[in-house]
This record gives structure tokens, C-alpha cells and sequence, in this order.
């Protein structure tokens, strides 16, 4: 008789399994659209944030996403990724997506540029899950007000994140304190992204 219910534990592990994997798959496919919605919503707010006179806190979803729509132009072609705004036919804002690794995850955000293609109009970030009171601040409105006005160097370095308490030139910001290795991987970051830019105009 034990012998002939020896199967019983691993179908009833089996059917249990089934059922709750049944219930993750249902609920991840009921909330795919949402998740992608939020995604697209906090990109969307993250370009808004680097455009120059435009408040994004005090706007709706709805109108962050109208007003992406009507002011954005999207890169034509899939060997271009800056976004451009332009009046009367001019480019008067570039923004330029950076993404790579931070100390624990994938940071992703964009830098604004104004049409002179040197200075920087505001930095701001659509996903990062560093640490919370360190290298989280990095999304933190102080820290991002300081790249507001900042100067691309043309040099290897475009911006350089300096120690906090160091005197800063024009092409460069404090670190946030107590995050060396989330602020020395964003340098990088912004870095390879405004050189791989200024590169590609150059060709």
C-alpha cells in the first residue's frame, strides 16, 4: 500500500505548483498593460523634467503625456536616440537618453542640452533602485539642479562628479555624500553617453 501512494506527494506538489504558478502568470498578464503605462509615463515625465520654463510636478498624467506628444520630436531612424524640441523649424532643446549600471541596478535617465550642444539645461531619471538616503539621491531635486547651467567639456571627460566640498568648475558637480560608487558609475554614464553623441555628430 505505501508503495502504491508513493506518487501521491509529488502530484500533489505538482498539482499545487500548477495552480499557484496559474495565479502569478494571471495576475502578471492582467498587470502588463498598467506596468508598461507607468514605464512609458515616468520616461515621458524624465524629458519633460530637462525642458527649460516647464513645471512637470504640478501636471497630470494626462497632460505629461499630451504634452510629451506635442512638443517632442522622437529620433527618425534606429541609428539616432536624441530627442529634439524645436521652434519654427529650429532645434532649441536636445535630450539625450543614458542608461548603464549603477552600484546595485540599471540607472536610466535623460540630460537636456541647449542647441548650442554644450550646455546643459537639467538631468533627470526615469529608473533607479539605489540605495534609499545614499545613492538614491541622486533622483533628488538638489542634486539634479546642479547640472542646470553646467558646460560639456570637450574633453575625455564631458562632466566630471567631484567630491563634495571640493570648488567646481564649469563642467562640474558634487557627489552625493556617502555614495562614491553610485556617483563614480553615473559619471560614467553620463559620459559615455554624451561622448558617444558628440562622436556620432562628428562622423
Amino acid at each position: 500500500m505505501i508503495r502504491q501512494r508513493s506518487w501521491f506527494p509529488i502530484a500533489y506538489m505538482f498539482c499545487v505548483t500548477a495552480f499557484f504558478s496559474s495565479i502569478v502568470i494571471g495576475l502578471t498578464s492582467l498587470t502588463s498593460d498598467r506596468v508598461k503605462a507607468n514605464e512609458t509615463l515616468a520616461f515621458e515625465r524624465a524629458v519633460l523634467s530637462v525642458l527649460p520654463d516647464l513645471d512637470v510636478e504640478k501636471m497630470t498624467r494626462a497632460e505629461i503625456h499630451n504634452t510629451f506628444t506635442e512638443t517632442i520630436v522622437e529620433p527618425e531612424g534606429a541609428s539616432e536616440s536624441v530627442y529634439t524640441v524645436k521652434k519654427d523649424n529650429a532645434i532649441v532643446t536636445y535630450v539625450l537618453p543614458m542608461s548603464g549600471q549603477g552600484f546595485w541596478a540599471p540607472i536610466k535617465g535623460v540630460i537636456g542640452i541647449k542647441a548650442d550642444r554644450k550646455t546643459i539645461t537639467g538631468i533627470a531619471f526615469y529608473e533607479q533602485n539605489e540605495t534609499p538616503g545614499l545613492g538614491a539621491e541622486i533622483a533628488k531635486t538638489p542634486f539634479r539642479n546642479q547640472f542646470k547651467g553646467k558646460v560639456i567639456s570637450s574633453t575625455d571627460a564631458p562632466i566630471n562628479i567631484r567630491r563634495p566640498g571640493t570648488t567646481l568648475g564649469e563642467s562640474e558637480v558634487h557627489a552625493v555624500t556617502g555614495a562614491t560608487q553610485t556617483s563614480s558609475r553615473l559619471e560614467m554614464i553620463i559620459n559615455t553617453a554624451l561622448k558617444q553623441w558628440r562622436d556620432k555628430d562628428v562622423k
